[in-house]
């Protein structure tokens, strides 16, 4: 029978009630022969809370400190897991990180896996026993503890699914798969039986909250197939896997995501010279803001540009200030915000071979009279910059456009 990972986030693990679900499934597929690693999320809001209390105290000039400290979350679920699954006669024991190890580099808070050493896990399933791994967090080489960064825990999944060549990794949620759309903005969004690792990672990176990019990446990086299910429900979920030779019918698009959390900074009147993006962006870069989209177009015939490009709104205030001191020395003109606007994307492998989406996308929201303020292509995606306020009109007309709606699980 099959080696499987689970993976239960936060939700799936809230309270005794769930831990007590989980752990009744599991036992069932072990029942059914199969082989079960489970990897394991802090409960529901158990993260914040720590981080909130490590805050308090400073915990953000101890970085260290406080990997110790949120890491403590998925130390407790993975106990209780165990627990429960004893508890039905299951045989289980909890791991750490350390005790693998996960080991990964020193970034704290930020860590990224550089190796995982499965004996102790083959150990333990050649003897019958389900290991329960606590997700999120790793072991740097000094020996300290580290965590991954939020939506941590998927990447631990997909990372021992991969180390442990296992059959699949299926990420249980509180949805039962990967939609069109996000069904709350549009209620005839569909759930995808398949989605290929380079779309689902678009998706996750335009705004999708089902994976976290990293999970995804890591998952087309080593061909670790993932299945999206609910742990709420029992259905077949969503497969994310290799694109196929036979995939010739792929629809135009395959789904839309979208983030509300942007805001748009431009710069008026920059002198047209080498440098000038450097001089802008650099100090933006140096103070941790990442930049999204960039614009520079022409214009007047006096040799300056416009200059405009997104940043997350958290970051807005910051990025606007380090932005006009940059533009003052660079003698450009104004320097003018806008954190009220939104992006919206179109995913889909089917793009490469078929042209006109960019048109298609573009007449309909000019129909709902949606002006569009920025635009960013690449082979499988089409985002835009709207004003927020037309977010939900734009993804509706968007999803009625392409087609997207339908029976649930149509593909």
């Amino acid at each position: 029978m099959a080696l499987l990972v689970h993976k239960y986030g936060g939700t799936s693990v809230g309270s005794l009630e769930r831990i007590e679900a989980v752990a009744a499934r599991v036992a069932r597929h072990c029942a059914e022969g199969h082989r079960v690693v489970v990897v394991v999320s802090a409960m529901s809001g158990e993260t914040n809370r720590l981080q909130a209390l490590g805050l308090d105290l400073g915990g953000q000039a101890v970085p260290r400190e406080m990997d110790v400290l949120l890491a403590s979350g998925e130390q407790a679920s993975a106990a209780l897991t165990a627990i429960a699954l004893k508890g039905l006669g299951v045989p289980a024991q909890s791991f750490l990180a350390d005790q693998l190890p996960i080991r990964t580099d020193s970034a704290h808070t930020r860590a990224r896996i550089e190796h995982i050493a499965t004996e102790a896990l083959c150990d333990a399933l050649d003897g019958g026993v389900v290991p329960v791994v606590a997700g999120f967090q790793g072991l740097a080489v000094d020996g300290s503890i580290t965590t991954l960064g939020r939506g941590g825990s998927d990447t631990t999944a997909v990372a021992l699914a991969a180390a442990l060549k296992a059959d699949e990794c299926q990420i249980y949620t509180d949805v039962d798969g990967v939609y069109t759309t996000d069904p709350r903005v549009v209620s005839s969004a569909r759930r995808l039986p398949r989605v290929t690792f380079e779309e689902m990672l678009e998706m996750a990176s335009l705004g999708s909250k089902v994976l976290h990019p990293r999970s995804v990446e890591f998952a087309g990086k080593y061909g670790v197939p993932v299945r999206v299910l609910s742990s709420f429900e029992e259905g077949p979920g969503t497969l994310i896997t290799l694109e196929e030779d036979d995939s010739m019918e792929q629809p135009l698009v395959s789904g839309i995501a979208f983030t509300r959390d942007e805001a748009k900074i431009s710069v008026r009147a920059v002198p047209d010279v080498p440098g000038v993006a450097s001089s802008l962006l650099g100090p933006v870069s140096a103070c941790g803001i990442e930049v999204d989209m960039i614009v520079q177009n022409l214009a007047n015939d006096g040799g300056q540009n416009d200059f405009t490009f997104t940043v997350k709104r958290g970051d807005y205030d910051r990025a606007l200030a380090v932005v006009r001191d940059a533009a003052d020395a660079l003698g450009a003109g104004p320097v003018v915000g806008d954190a009220k606007i939104v992006k919206v994307s179109v995913v889909g492998v089917g793009m490469r071979s078929h042209a006109g989406v960019a048109t298609q996308m573009f007449a309909a929201l000019a129909k709902e009279n949606i002006n569009i303020q920025m635009i960013s292509t690449s082979e499988i995606k089409i985002s835009v910059v709207l004003d927020e306020k037309y977010l939900e009109l734009a993804v509706r007309t968007i999803h009625d456009t392409f087609g997207l709606e339908g029976a649930e699980g149509e593909g």
